[in-house]
C-alpha cells in the first residue's frame, strides 16, 4: 500500500496543534525580558488560573509534565519523608521513583492495573500513617484509562494540615472536570502537549496556600525547579529563567480557544467523543481494558486473543497514517488506546473506528465491516 497522504494524531500526547497556535509560534521570535512580552505572559497567567479552577498562581516550567512532578515532590517535601503513592499503572510508578530518587519514602497503594483507587483506601492509609506528608496521585491513569475520585479524595485530605494532596493532571487538565479550589486539590501538574494542544515543552503547577507552606519547610535540593523563585519571578510578568517564549505565545492561542468554547462545552465533547469510541470497539467484538472509572480523555482497548496489540498500532500508523497508543511496561501488545482530548472531532473519530475496523479484518479478525462505525455514528448523531 502507498504510504498515506495526511497523517493524524490520536494518541494521548502529543495531541494535535491547533493552526492558530501553529501560526502564531511561527512568528519571530521576541526576548523573554522585553516590553512585548509582558502582556502575553499576564494574559496567559490568568487563563491557566480559568483553565485550572483555581485563585493561585499557575507556575509555567520550561519542561515536560514529567519536570512538574519532580518539582513537585522536591518544592514541598524534606529527606526521610514519608508519602502515599497510588500505584496504579505506569504513571502511579513514576511518582514513586521520584520520591526515591530524593529519599523520600513511599507508602504504596498499589491497585491492579484497570482498577480504581476507593477514597475508603486512601482514608485507611492516612490513619495508619498519620505521619505521611502527601498523597500522589494521577487524575487519571493514562496508562490503563481509569479516573480516579479527586472530588471525594480531596475531601479526606483537606483538613489534615500535616498532608498535601499531590496530582499529576498533565493528560486531564483542559480535558475533563477538575476544580482545583473546590476539590481542594494542593498541588495540580499539567503538561502542554495534551488537552492544552501544544507540542511538548511547557509544564504547569498550581500549589494552594497550604501547599505553600510545605514549600517554605522543604529541605530537598533545588535549582532550576524552584517554585518560590519561579512565584516571585509571575508576579512581575516573568519566569525565573529563560521562557520558552514560541510556546507560550502559542498557549496563549490555545487558552484563548478553551475561553471562548468553555470548559464545560470542551468536557461534554470530550465524554461524547468518549462514549462514541468505547460503544463502537465493543460493537466490534473487543473488551474495554478499563474496569471501573472509565475515562474520557482516552480509551483503553484489549487486543483479541491471538493478535498483537503492536500490530494493531503499527498498521494504523503505516497503512492509514493514523497514530494511536499501544500499552506500556506489562501492557505491552496486551492493550491499545485511543485518545479523544484536545483537537479532535467527531470526525476523526468515525475514521479511526474506520481504520480500526480495517485493521482487525486486515489481521484476520472475524469482525463484519461498519459494526462499530454503525454504533458511533448513532451516538455522534444523536442531539447535542
Amino acid at each position: 500500500m502507498k504510504k498515506p497522504l495526511k497523517s493524524y494524531l490520536l494518541a494521548p500526547g502529543p495531541t494535535p496543534v491547533p493552526p492558530q497556535a501553529l501560526l502564531a509560534m511561527a512568528q519571530p521570535i521576541v526576548h523573554h525580558r522585553s516590553p512585548q512580552f509582558k502582556p502575553i505572559l499576564e494574559e496567559v497567567k490568568e487563563d491557566l488560573q480559568y483553565v485550572f479552577q483555581t485563585k493561585n498562581d499557575v507556575l509555567i516550567l520550561a519542561s515536560t509534565g514529567t519536570g512538574g512532578m519532580e518539582g513537585a515532590v522536591t518544592n514541598t517535601l524534606s529527606s526521610g519523608d514519608k508519602a502515599i503513592v497510588v500505584r496504579a499503572g505506569k504513571f502511579g510508578e513514576r511518582w514513586a521513583e521520584i520520591c526515591e530518587a530524593y529519599g523520600v519514602e513511599p507508602i504504596n497503594i498499589d491497585i491492579e492495573w484497570g482498577r480504581c483507587v476507593t477514597p475508603e483506601q486512601i482514608k485507611a492509609a492516612l490513619e495508619k500513617h498519620p505521619e505521611a506528608k502527601a498523597v500522589f496521585i494521577q487524575a487519571h491513569e493514562t496508562s490503563t484509562g481509569v479516573k480516579f475520585p479527586l472530588k471525594e479524595i480531596g475531601e479526606i485530605v483537606k483538613d489534615k494540615e500535616g498532608t498535601i494532596l499531590v496530582v499529576d493532571a498533565i493528560s486531564a487538565m483542559g480535558a475533563m472536570e477538575i476544580k482545583t479550589d473546590a476539590w481542594h486539590l494542593d498541588v495540580v501538574v499539567a503538561g502542554s502537549q495534551k488537552a492544552l494542544m501544544l507540542p511538548p515543552g511547557l509544564a504547569f503547577v498550581s500549589l494552594s496556600e497550604k501547599a505553600w507552606r510545605f514549600v517554605e519547610r522543604s529541605n530537598l535540593p533545588k535549582y532550576y525547579f524552584n517554585f518560590a523563585k519561579e512565584r516571585k519571578s509571575l508576579a512581575k510578568n516573568q519566569t525565573a529563567f529563560t521562557a520558552a517564549v514560541s510556546l507560550i505565545i502559542g498557549l496563549r492561542e490555545t487558552l484563548r480557544q478553551i475561553k471562548e468554547i468553555g470548559l464545560e462545552n470542551i468536557i461534554a465533547h470530550n465524554q461524547r467523543l468518549s462514549e462514541a469510541v468505547k460503544a463502537a470497539v465493543k460493537a466490534m467484538g473487543l473488551k474495554i481494558f478499563t474496569k471501573e472509572g472509565l475515562s474520557e480523555v482516552v480509551t483503553a482497548v484489549e487486543a483479541p486473543h491471538g493478535i498483537d496489540a503492536q500490530e494493531i498500532t503499527k498498521i494504523m500508523r503505516e497503512d492509514y497514517g493514523i497514530t494511536i497508543a499501544g500499552g506500556q511496561a506489562q501492557l505491552k501488545g496486551k492493550i491499545f488506546r485511543i485518545s479523544h482530548m484536545g483537537y479532535v472531532d467527531e470526525h476523526e473519530i468515525i475514521m479511526v473506528i474506520a481504520a480500526l475496523e480495517r485493521t482487525l479484518i486486515k489481521l484476520r479478525y472475524n469482525l463484519t465491516p461498519g459494526v462499530g462505525l454503525k454504533v458511533a455514528q448513532e451516538i455522534l448523531l444523536k442531539d447535542k
